[in-house]
């Protein structure tokens, strides 16, 4: 599974989490769970005040795809959507991949062409 956002424990268990301008903190289930109100099918939402969570951290998935370290921001099938971490534009450019916006290059990329796909925490 690849992952990218925030992680917070409440209650001895880990949820996708949103902190809010407010300071409290959005959390998320896949399923049904006590306290948490139905988004949509598949997407449950509690906040909670912040003093209530264990811990907060942020993670995301890095890999390494033509001999650079990416950021997977995202995955269709057997595709990772990838973006370029290093910061120069030569090197992206000479990969081939697609400028979003000033310094922010990506690329779909399949997935059995990305190495050391492990998740860092922040």
């Amino acid at each position: 599974m690849i992952r990218d956002g925030y992680l917070a424990r409440w209650l001895g268990r880990e949820f996708e989490a949103a902190p809010g301008a407010d300071g409290d903190i959005r959390l998320y289930a896949s399923e049904p769970t006590d306290g948490f109100e139905e988004l949509r099918p598949g997407r449950y939402r509690r906040v909670v005040p912040s003093f209530e969570v264990e811990d907060l951290r942020y993670v995301r998935t890095i890999g390494t795809w033509r001999g650079e370290r990416f950021v997977v921001v995202g995955e269709h099938d057997s595709w990772l959507r990838v973006e370029y971490s290093g910061g120069r534009a030569p090197v992206a450019e000479r990969l081939g991949l697609e400028q979003m916006e000033r310094g922010v290059w990506q690329a779909w990329a399949p997935r059995d062409e990305v190495e050391d796909l492990h998740e860092e925490y922040s």
